[in-house]
């Protein structure tokens, strides 16, 4: 998993797979979820992030994180 942020257009992108996405899905305004061509979700676009989440921190919880040897 990914997180980008673009500044220029204030968006922030989650990616959950790295596949390209086929089709583009809107979730509500501002929340767009990517597809890709075997219908599963590879990611999501969030509009004017900085005004709907606080992007200063980033915490994460109980994640199964891998070590370089696994990887």
């Amino acid at each position: 998993m990914k997180l980008h942020y673009y500044p220029e257009t204030d968006s922030l992108y989650i990616e959950l797979q790295p596949r390209p996405g086929a089709e583009v899905r809107e979730v509500t305004n501002g929340l767009n979820v990517d597809i890709d061509a075997a219908g599963e979700v590879v990611g999501f676009d969030i509009d004017h992030a900085s005004k709907r989440f606080d992007l200063s921190t980033l915490e994460t919880v109980a994640l199964p994180l891998k070590t370089p040897q696994e990887a």
